[in-house]
């Protein structure tokens, strides 16, 4: 077997990479943490440098320390930032094309971004690649990737030196497969780092996998690590929606952030808390349908399948939910991202529980094809749950780009898991989404009659859930669909919605919204699920935070602030002139710097903080 060679610094590696390769490079990186930056680092200053270097960098989901641009978002993410991502080396490439410098010799095509993070790069915008994650890896050596660099977790206490692929087995598993078996000709070039957890299995290779190593402890890096979002009461009743639909012995995906927390939550307290839970849900039971009244605990436990490795899984399999084997794995996976704690939980896990989470390629987790009939007798009961920002009334899903064709994040497995939940017998796909948001103080619904891009099309509508409830799509006339996406959308917008139904036909002229309905308020939501927040059953972080306790009670307020008016700051502002600071509240203000504010500004800003912390501090 052929020894890599070993690297020291980023210069030299880089060098090597351009003396094998050339001057055109074409350089793919696995998404999110799986990413060797200090190479993609050193190659992206080769070709600033030398504008004979074309430099094209195929990857996904670039990772970025928080850039707020208001001076309360900054006062609040500052300390934060310093924090949790202290030692992070920013990608270059990323932060050049955010500010509009990228060279005119270096291109990057990404087909998932971090949500939000390039509504305003042309550069960006113009360059995305939109894909299923599946055909990633296709895409990319259709456009000449000719070098692959991941960072990898390492052990050298075996007979022969191990790398593991890790956090990225998506797209690296299969590309090994394609390189031993002569199909491809690309360079390997690994970056260690002691923080990778060393998953076992699959993402377990041999050092001949490699080419090149980059191996230093001056190129060591704390990993990017997000804290966990807080789950407010809003996401909490889809949770709670959503985890009716799960039934005992089937299999679970899962997505990141709060509304996957509120999801692993609720079946949590489902599983632990079984007499709180069916008290919480009780007065839902009236308006599901009729497959969605799961309430018993798990006695056989679930399986997970999913795309991302979240750190839910985690929390569902300390709590005994996810305890179902297949092939003897708890959970399948193609990569993760999560908090230090999780990463932590990784590397000091026992191996016999390590074992048990199992890392693949992409297309072994988003689809049923490759060993179907296993796979077909493993994913029974399968609930793919997934997120999404708009549905229309006919069952059209929005959840990667906006009306004017402005990508927000991407499409990534989402297609993938519809459409395996149509192609196994007993499966559905649920998409998860708020009802409502707000922006600027205008509060817009997120059920609208039509939107010009769309990322699932409505026939392959299947479940959707709102804060509201649940509305089963599938194989549903167009009139039934409409009615379904009424009875879990804001009341507010459901007279606006039917009428635009009618217009078109699509509903009789007779209909009118029933009453039951008409409960589909905030303030309702906050109503009924305020006693189990209070009773501790649905707190804010579930599962822990790197927030500290003024940060955590400072988030609502300046959430509050983000989607308030010209109007609503002004009232603000009165109510801090008013209101008299108690501790919690100093310690906020200290917090973000404005106890003893200085300027003009800083006093205003001061005041309308405090009148938000007045209205949520208490409330």
């Amino acid at each position: 077997m052929t020894e890599p060679v070993s690297f020291t610094d980023p210069e030299r590696i880089a060098e090597a990479i351009i003396g094998r390769v050339g001057k055109n490079i074409v350089l793919g990186l696995p998404l999110g943490i799986g990413k060797a930056n200090h190479v993609a680092n050193a190659l992206y200053a080769r070709a600033v440098g030398d504008p004979s270097i074309k430099l094209r960098i195929f990857t996904a989901l670039t990772l970025e320390k928080p850039h707020p641009r208001q001076d309360l978002e900054r006062r609040f993410m500052a300390p934060i930032s310093e924090r949790l991502f202290a030692g992070y080396p920013e990608l270059e490439y990323g932060l050049a094309q955010r500010a509009g410098r990228l060279p005119p010799n270096i291109e990057v095509n990404e087909f998932f971004f971090l949500a939000g993070s390039r509504l305003h790069s042309p550069s960006a915008q113009q360059s995305y690649i939109s894909a299923n994650y599946t055909h990633a890896l296709r895409y990319a050596l259709d456009h000449g990737v000719n070098v692959f660099a991941q960072l990898v977790a390492t052990r050298s206490g075996d007979a022969e030196r191990r790398f593991s692929l890790s956090s990225n087995t998506d797209l690296g598993v299969e590309l090994l497969q394609l390189r031993r078996a002569g199909a491809v000709d690309i360079l390997m070039v690994a970056q260690t780092n002691s923080e990778m957890p060393f998953m076992p299995g699959d993402a377990d290779v041999g050092s001949e996998a490699f080419d090149f190593v980059l191996d230093s402890p001056s190129t060591d890096f704390p990993l990017f690590a997000p804290p966990r979002e807080p789950v407010d009461l809003t996401e909490y009743a889809a949770g709670l929606h959503a985890a009716l639909l799960v039934p005992d012995g089937g299999t679970l995906q899962l997505g990141i952030g709060a509304l996957g927390d509120a999801v692993a939550q609720a079946l949590v307290l489902r599983h632990s808390h079984n007499a709180a839970f069916k008290q919480i849900v009780a007065p839902h039971l009236g308006r599901v349908p009729s497959f969605a009244r799961e309430q018993a605990p798990f006695a056989t436990g679930l399986y997970g399948c999913s795309e991302m490795f979240v750190e839910g899984f985690l929390d569902l399999i300390r709590a005994g939910v996810i305890r179902r084997e297949v092939d003897g794995a708890l959970l399948h996976a193609g990569f993760f991202l999560g908090s230090r704690a999780f990463y932590r939980a990784l590397r000091e896990m026992p191996a016999n529980e390590l074992d048990k989470l199992q890392m693949k390629a992409i297309g072994f987790v988003n689809e049923p094809y490759e060993q179907e009939e296993r796979k077909r007798r493993a994913r029974v009961k399968a609930r793919f749950i997934n997120t999404g920002m708009m549905t229309t009334l006919l069952g059209a899903m929005v959840s990667d780009t906006l009306a004017d064709g402005k990508v927000v994040s991407g499409v990534g497995g989402q297609y993938n898991f519809v459409a395996q939940a149509f192609a196994l017998p007993d499966a559905r796909s649920i998409i998860m989404q708020r009802a409502t948001r707000t922006v600027a103080g205008r509060t817009v619904s997120n059920i609208v009659w039509e939107y010009p891009e769309i990322t699932i099309p409505r026939h392959l509508r299947d479940v959707v859930v709102t804060e509201y409830g649940i509305a089963d799509l599938r194989g549903k006339s167009d009139r039934d669909t409409i009615v379904a996406m009424l009875s879990v959308a804001d009341a507010r917008f459901q007279d606006t919605l039917l009428q635009q139904a009618k217009k078109a036909g699509k509903v009789e002229a007779g209909f009118v919204i029933p009453p039951e309905w008409r409960a589909n308020t905030p303030e309702q939501i906050v109503k009924m699920l305020r006693p189990a927040r209070a009773a501790g059953h649905l707190p804010q972080f579930p599962f822990g935070t790197d927030f500290t306790s003024a940060e955590q009670q400072l988030m609502p307020a300046l959430q509050r602030l983000r989607a308030a008016s010209r109007f609503d700051l002004a009232a603000m502002a009165l109510g801090g002139l008013r209101a008299k600071p108690d501790a919690d509240a100093l310690a906020c203000l200290k917090r973000m710097d404005l106890a003893q504010p200085r300027r003009i500004a800083d006093h205003i800003t001061a005041l309308v903080l405090r009148g938000a912390l007045a209205q949520t501090l208490h409330s």
